[in-house]
């Protein structure tokens, strides 16, 4: 598996080479992500199983990659942030 860096590098430069990152501000970033967990919640609307789990991958693709655009521009460290976010969770903090 490649290095999450790496990954995060990938998605940026995909998403500047098609000259979207003018309009990658964080506001629009979150509104983007909201868009595609809706889409994602399509899948399981009428049942607790995907209606396709190809769609559902997608889905979950276009949710990170947009927050891995949104990791590269506000300049957060996704692994220390999981990880302070992990150990709060674990003291019982929200």
């Amino acid at each position: 598996m490649k290095d999450l860096q790496a990954v995060i590098k990938r998605v940026v430069a995909y998403r500047d080479a098609h000259g979207w990152q003018r309009n990658d501000k964080p506001n629009n970033i979150a509104k983007s992500i909201v868009v595609e967990a809706a889409e994602l919640l399509e899948n399981y609307q009428w049942s607790h199983t995907p209606a396709s789990i190809e769609n559902v991958k997608e889905e979950l693709a276009d949710i990170l990659m947009y927050a891995f655009a949104m990791v590269h521009d506000e300049g957060i460290h996704i692994e220390r942030a999981i990880e302070h976010r992990l150990e709060a969770r674990e003291k019982g903090k929200k």
